[in-house]
């Protein structure tokens, strides 16, 4: 399985394979932000197609009482294995030990991931990769959908953060 940032030719096939909910590609939007130098956008392909992505985000969390808990934190969102049946077989995680290779890197000391209060699967694979929660808060969000209507979200969520130093990333 390949691990490759996201080239601008995988944006529409990311919105082929792996869907966007939104009129405005929710691909594309990750692109420009790891174009502009704000984040980075890892895929996981298999089989000559993307299976999954993730986007490291160098500013941290969106939330302010987050990144004043943890200043410098970059954080891990977006993180999604689809089709749902490729779910359980290590894709996620690989995704995520790269987006954790990549903070270590550039010299980053931790690296976070928010999940949601209901999400208890993704909670339990972040706990046997060996983050640890540092607080609670409510993830903000819009969409918009095919018909050009923005939906504002609020899910409850904690913040989970892996101390890079204590657990270096491994390069399997």
């Amino acid at each position: 399985m390949e691990m490759p940032v996201c080239r601008p030719a995988d944006v529409a096939l990311l919105d082929r394979y792996m869907g966007s909910s939104a009129a405005t590609s929710f691909h594309a939007r990750r692109f420009a932000r790891q174009e502009a130098g704000r984040s980075t956008y890892l895929l996981a392909w298999l089989d000559g197609r993307p299976v999954g992505h993730t986007e490291l985000r160098w500013g941290g969390c969106a939330d302010e009482r987050v990144r004043a808990a943890r200043p410098g934190c970059p954080e891990i969102n977006a993180l999604a294995v689809r089709p749902e049946t490729l779910r359980s077989r290590g894709i996620g995680s690989a995704l995520v030990r790269a987006a954790e290779r990549l903070a270590h890197e550039r010299g980053r000391t931790a690296v976070g991931l928010g999940v949601a209060d209901d999400n208890p699967r993704a909670a339990a694979l972040y706990t046997r990769l060996g983050y640890l929660p540092l607080t609670t808060y409510l993830d903000r969000w819009s969409y918009e959908d095919h018909d050009g209507v923005v939906h504002e979200c609020a899910d409850p969520c904690t913040f989970l953060v892996k101390d890079l130093l204590a657990s270096p990333p491994r390069n399997t």
